[in-house]
């Protein structure tokens, strides 16, 4: 298949500009000929599209799209128009998170806040619709020059009644560790609780410029916050609020119900910190002590999270002698 190049037309759609390459995709800005407005393209490799677990990725990110409308959700405005696999959403205007912290640090706290109470807000809507984004990170939040944010990127999203291993669910696991919830990391069903850890790491990486839990691997990483507390985000930079790491807390809860049980119960909080009592944790008092998994732990764990990549093998030996 021809690369394509800025000034192609694809349908009624004008290539600008090749945004972003991934290993699997690319963006590329494009003007919607009919109505002038600027669109976003992604197209899988060639290559991509022939496999069955990313093709399925692939699908239910535009079915997600579409259903979602939301002031900080990308829209999916048309997918397969020009009769070929590609999601056409609308442009947004911005920056990653993740390239803004990669090039300021830790941000000042009012700033962080801001963001944090949009990420909320769309949290809330997408969770109202019966969605799971699963993959919330940095890379797949996009904030303008007024801090307003938008979700991008529901590959590996679910209904919350989905199944709990998904063709996908692999890359997740493997790929961003940082993220990932207890309960995850534990083979069980993320539902909106584990949207909430996700954007309670995302608020310390922040509010501190690190992530909370770190390691020589992914497994690892997995492991630490199934057995230890993290530095208090007050450890790292002295200028957050004992109410604001109280928060930051609750978002991280190991235990799911003691979690916020909602992004707007996390939203409130952020709001009106003055009004957050904070509490006596254990989290505060013992976070030096660090406890090792056991030999039989670490290879339980191993096995949980091999067993997408072993789904994954299976389907591609199938397709591939059909």
């Amino acid at each position: 298949m021809t690369p394509i190049q800025p000034g192609d037309q694809l349908d009624h759609y004008r290539v600008d500009a090749l945004v972003m390459r991934t290993s699997m995709t690319t963006i590329y800005r494009a003007t919607d000929m009919r109505t002038g407005r600027a669109v976003a393209i992604k197209i899988p490799h060639p290559e991509m599209e022939c496999d069955p677990a990313f093709f399925s990725r692939f699908q239910r990110e535009a079915q997600i799209g579409r259903k979602l409308d939301h002031p900080n959700v990308a829209k999916v405005v048309s997918n397969g128009e020009m009769n070929r696999v590609c999601i056409v959403m609308e442009w947004a205007e911005g920056k990653v998170l993740r390239q803004i912290l990669a090039n300021e640090g830790k941000l000042p706290a009012e700033r962080a806040v801001r963001i944090a109470i949009e990420i909320c807000d769309a949290l809330e809507y997408i969770h109202s619709q019966g969605i799971v984004h699963r993959d919330l990170k940095p890379e797949n939040i996009m904030v303008d020059a007024e801090d307003h944010i938008k979700l991008i990127d529901f590959g590996i999203a679910a209904s919350a009644g989905a199944r709990r291993l998904t063709f996908s669910k692999f890359s997740s696991t493997l790929g961003t560790p940082d993220y990932i919830s207890p309960e995850q990391v534990k083979g069980k069903r993320g539902d909106a609780r584990s949207d909430v850890y996700a954007l309670g790491v995302i608020l310390y990486e922040m509010l501190t410029g690190q992530v909370p839990f770190e390691g020589p691997n992914a497994f690892a990483v997995m492991n630490d916050r199934l057995l230890n507390h993290p530095i208090p985000p007050r450890e790292v930079n002295p200028q957050v609020s004992a109410e604001m790491q109280e928060i930051i807390y609750r978002a991280l809860e190991r235990d799911s119900s003691k979690r916020y049980a909602s992004a707007r119960e996390f939203a409130v909080d952020l709001q009106h910190p003055e009004k957050v009592g904070v509490a006596d944790r254990e989290a505060y008092r013992n976070w030096k002590q660090r406890r090792s998994p056991g030999r039989k732990k670490i290879l339980t764990y191993v096995m949980i999270a091999m067993i997408p990549l072993v789904i994954f093998a299976l389907l591609i030996f199938a397709a591939r002698h059909q």
